[in-house]
Order: structure tokens, then sequence, then C-alpha cells
């Protein structure tokens, strides 16, 4: 069993299927039976007008372990990006075994530097190369290698990306919400922790008052709960928290 990160970019157009989706839907097609489906983690790229994006510049990730070699990986996630890309996008697609030698350092700092910098796909390219990514385009301009490579980075990271979908609790059967203690909601998801949007990590026995959009987030390598107090309470992160992952 191997362990690989699968990232991918620029696959949708207004009023198409979302990258998120597409993104999700190959994990699908790729994790095997028996393990869960992972999550893919969103990454928000730089946003300026010499980079061509539907509305956002992000990125989709996720991890996948599986027996299956590069090349059946690379065959499944190419066809579907290629059956379900919109036809105006320039999908990009980057693949990273994580059990071999590389230099993630630099894998990183080209992530972040995508957050704040136009970066070109030779360069995007030439670093693919260095480091063994296997990065390839497939249609239109194939500008999406370069946040495809990016999100790789930013995963590695391990202090970047919201996670796609919601958590559900049931927390939005009500206009009240829910009330859980820490130890509940841990036992009730996949997350590992609930942090403040100061950085504290919960006790067990605090408790949560969650309302509608309850999100997740990719923190210290976790999948985790953003928190704020409110009125003396704990509750869900708002859109304005999630904004800085």
């Amino acid at each position: 069993m191997k362990s690989w990160l699968i990232c991918i970019d620029d696959t949708d157009d207004i009023g198409t299927k979302g990258t998120g989706e597409i993104a999700e839907e190959i994990a699908n097609l790729l994790c095997d039976s028996t393990n869960l489906q992972p999550w893919v983690t969103r990454h928000q790229l730089f946003v300026h007008p010499d980079i061509p994006y539907t509305s956002h510049n992000s990125a989709m990730c996720f991890r996948l372990e599986t027996q299956a070699q590069l090349e059946q990986i690379k065959q499944v996630a190419v066809k579907h990006l290629v059956e379900q890309s919109a036809p105006a996008s320039d999908p990009g697609l980057a693949i990273l075994e994580l059990d071999t030698e590389f230099d993630s350092n630099a894998l990183v700092e080209f992530g972040l530097l995508a957050k704040k910098e136009v970066i070109t796909k030779p360069q995007a390219y030439e670093l693919a190369e260095k480091l063994g990514v296997s990065l390839s385009e497939h249609g239109g301009t194939g500008q999406g290698v370069i946040g495809a490579l990016a999100g790789l980075g930013l995963r590695l990271y391990g202090q970047d990306g919201r996670v796609k979908g919601q958590v559900d609790l049931g927390q939005e059967e009500s206009e009240e919400g829910v009330k859980l203690t820490v130890a509940e909601v841990l036992k009730r998801t996949e997350l590992g922790r609930v942090i403040s949007i100061e950085g504290e990590i919960l006790d067990a026995c605090e408790i949560l008052h969650l309302t509608k959009k309850v999100k997740a987030i990719y923190y210290q390598h976790e999948f985790s709960l953003l928190v704020y107090r409110h009125e003396g309470r704990w509750c869900n992160a708002l859109k304005k928290h999630l904004k800085a992952y």
C-alpha cells in the first residue's frame, strides 16, 4: 500500500460542475472499496488579472492510500478529468508519491508563493521534474498545472485548506442548532481536534454551539473544527474566519 497526494485545478467554468466535485469523484474512483473516501481540501491561490480562473482560483487536493501504481492512478484521473472538465477550462493534474524522497520544503515554498505571486507554467514544470512529481495538462492552455502543483505544496504545508463540503451534526435541522461537547463531535466525525481562531486546542469537555454551515479546516496536519467565542459560547467559525484557510 502506497500513499499519494493528488491535486487538480482549473477544471470548471461558470455554471458547470465544480473542481471540488470532480476531485471527489476521482477520489471515489481511485479509493479501494475497504477504505473511506478521502477528504478533499480546497487551497486558495493568488487572485490576479494575469491569472485565468472561474470564481476563486482554488486547487483541490486529496490523499490516497492504494496498491495501484502511478500509471494506473493517472489513467483513471486523466480519463475522468477529460470527461468532466468544462470545454473552456484549462485542467491540470499533479500526482506525488509520498513514500519516496523529495524536497518537501521546495514544494511547500512553491505553494505559498502561488498564494501571493503570479507563477508561470515553465516554473511549475521545472520544479515538478526536479522533485519527481507527475504533472500534466489536459485541455485548453493547461494553466491548471500551476495550481495543481501548488495545491500539493499547500497540503504538505499542513496549515492551509478548507475541507470540501460540510460537517453534518444535525445542526441545520433547527434554527437553534445543536449543543455538543468536543468529545461528542470528535466521536461522531473523522475530525482530529477542535481549535479556536486563536489556535487554542479545546478540551474534550468544552461545549460547542453549532449552527447552519459547519466547515472543517486542515490545521497542523489534522482535520479540525474551527470555533470562536461569541457571547460566552463556543460557536462554529464564520465565513470571515475561514477565509484565512
